[in-house]
């Protein structure tokens, strides 16, 4: 069950209209590593979670979070918009510098929504379910959730400095604030399941399955001009799950063949000429 609560995470207020930046922060609402994208993300492993309890609360609290940080940007993007009428628009057009200034309009956010938000990114690209991971493996989704809150971050960050509205400010610091713990939320479970259940995904597919291929597990192949990449620590030492050691090859050979697939039947019309054929 979920329930809906007037009142705001955080307190939302502009100091004046801005619908450029409106248009800007709908990055962070509809784009691939926006509020959206984390909330389904987050709420759709939980909804799909088996297994310890604790894990299923954890997505289902920070879930239902990002649900009322989606209705933050759209307040926050609501206000931005306030002022921006058609006829705003015409005058503002009759000022050059001004219209430089306030032509990167949305007009989306005139059209089609009455200066509200969209579910949609920057440039008007629809919100996409394909943005969400929801794999069923802890390790794999937590490890997804910590790049979302990333690049989510990252994102935030970068609008803080395009803006000096201090209202948006402070709506982005308390956005950030909450990210950063998001990130620690993810590393600290992270943590948790690699003591369990070892670093490598699925750990149900353990290395003595790979039987031949095992030995490739710790080559790094060096496939571009230089060899810098040899002195990190992926390329010398021991794996992170003590089963083998790291090796730098420097000149690595193919060790598969030459595909030869067969001319397809003459009914698929490809004009191959069987007796030029390489």
């Amino acid at each position: 069950m979920f329930r809906h609560q007037k009142e705001l995470q955080f307190e939302v207020k502009v100091e004046k209209p801005d619908p450029l930046l409106a248009k800007q922060i709908q990055e962070v609402l509809g784009g691939q590593f926006g509020e959206m994208s984390v909330m389904m993300q987050y709420l759709f492993q939980g909804w799909n979670c088996r297994g310890e309890e604790k894990y299923k609360d954890l997505l289902m609290d920070i879930g239902t979070e990002e649900i009322g940080h989606v209705e933050m940007l759209c307040s926050l993007i609501s206000q931005l918009l306030d002022g921006a009428s058609p006829d705003d628009q015409q005058k503002i057009a009759q000022d050059p510098m001004m219209n430089a200034i306030m032509g990167g309009i949305n007009p989306q956010h005139l059209i089609v929504s009455g200066l509200g938000a969209t579910p949609k990114d920057s440039n008007g690209v629809p919100w996409n379910a394909g943005y969400i991971i929801a794999s069923g493996n802890l390790l794999a989704d937590f490890r997804a959730n910590l790049n979302a809150e990333s690049q989510g971050r990252l994102q935030v960050a970068r609008l803080y400095h395009m803006t000096k509205d201090e209202g948006v400010r402070t709506v982005f610091r308390k956005m950030l604030a909450r990210d950063r713990y998001h990130q620690y939320q993810w590393m600290a479970a992270i943590k948790e399941l690699e003591e369990k259940k070892g670093f490598v995904v699925p750990a149900s597919f353990a290395p003595e399955d790979e039987l031949e291929a095992q030995p490739h597990a710790y080559e790094l192949w060096s496939l571009s001009e230089g060899t810098a990449s040899k002195n990190g620590p992926w390329a010398q030492g021991t794996a992170p799950d003590g089963t083998g050691e790291f090796v730098f090859l420097d000149n690595p050979a193919p060790m598969g063949q030459v595909p030869n697939p067969p001319v397809p039947p003459t009914t698929l019309h490809h004009d191959i000429d069987v007796d030029k054929k390489l």
